[in-house]
């Protein structure tokens, strides 16, 4: 089965001020002359058989994506405009809504627009192990392997071996540097990467356990679609509607079908 990437392209990059700002984010970067991170996230899927990509991202930054889309020969994807920012559990409930919207049920890669891998060979083979996983139902999320005690990242304790990977005995928190140190000692943990694999159903069922509502609303939002040239609106007043909370919070630390696949690919969420 073919992945579906959805790229979150969504985010004010703050942590990268004043180089980026609210209206060029940093994931509209280009960090060393080359491509940007937002060309470059697309960029690192080439050899992987996927299907044309959702990018999500805010009404604001319509025309920075589009344009950079056009420059790599890539504007033939969807472009979901959000009016607000309502982190990424609903972001991601808009992409399974539409992905599923003719009948399918495909597989989401949820991604970052504004992370580094620098290893392409084993984050493909951390993809590949994930979707095996993800085509037995689980929803899966990638850990990257840790090189020292990060304190700027959450943790994810792995459980027993599912093959491809491993279940998740829980989500932890940023560390201070002693439980860090702790963490990497023990070769339990990893980083919380914030990337996901899973079927747009089996995300959607999950939602709709913990947030009805949430996934009532992106529901709404999405029956009144409106097309306007490269872009496609969505309904602004249901969506507000949604609670502001990540996919983490919402769904993935409350289900009994998580799974976690080790990462070792230089990764960094700048």
């Amino acid at each position: 089965m073919s992945l579906l990437p959805v790229v979150l392209a969504g985010g004010v990059g703050s942590r990268l001020w004043p180089l980026s700002r609210q209206l060029h984010p940093k994931q509209f970067l280009s960090l060393d002359g080359g491509p940007t991170m937002l060309q470059k996230t697309l960029g690192r899927l080439d050899g992987l058989e996927t299907q044309s990509s959702i990018v999500i991202c805010n009404e604001e930054h319509r025309f920075l994506v589009a344009e950079q889309l056009r420059q790599i020969g890539s504007d033939n994807r969807l472009i979901l405009l959000e009016p607000v920012g309502r982190n990424t559990a609903p972001a991601i409930a808009l992409a399974a809504i539409a992905a599923t919207q003719d009948g399918d049920d495909p597989l989401l890669l949820v991604l970052a627009a504004d992370h580094q891998v620098q290893d392409i060979v084993p984050f493909h083979d951390s993809i590949k192990k994930a979707q095996a996983l993800a085509e037995l139902d689980y929803l899966v999320t990638f850990g990257v392997v840790p090189t020292f005690p990060e304190t700027g990242y959450g943790y994810i304790q792995q459980g027993t071996s599912l093959g491809q990977g491993f279940g998740v005995r829980r989500f932890v928190e940023k560390p201070d540097a002693a439980t860090a140190t702790a963490y990497l000692e023990s070769g339990e943990y990893l980083w919380n990467s914030g990337m996901f694999l899973f079927r747009a159903s089996c995300y959607l069922q999950e939602l709709e356990r913990f947030h009805p509502d949430m996934l009532h609303a992106c529901h709404q939002a999405m029956a009144q679609l409106e097309n306007d040239l490269d872009f496609t609106r969505i309904d602004n007043e249901a969506f507000a509607r949604c609670e502001d909370i990540s996919v983490d919070y919402a769904v993935m630390e409350k289900t009994q079908h998580a799974a976690v696949v080790p990462l070792a690919a230089r990764w960094s969420d700048l």
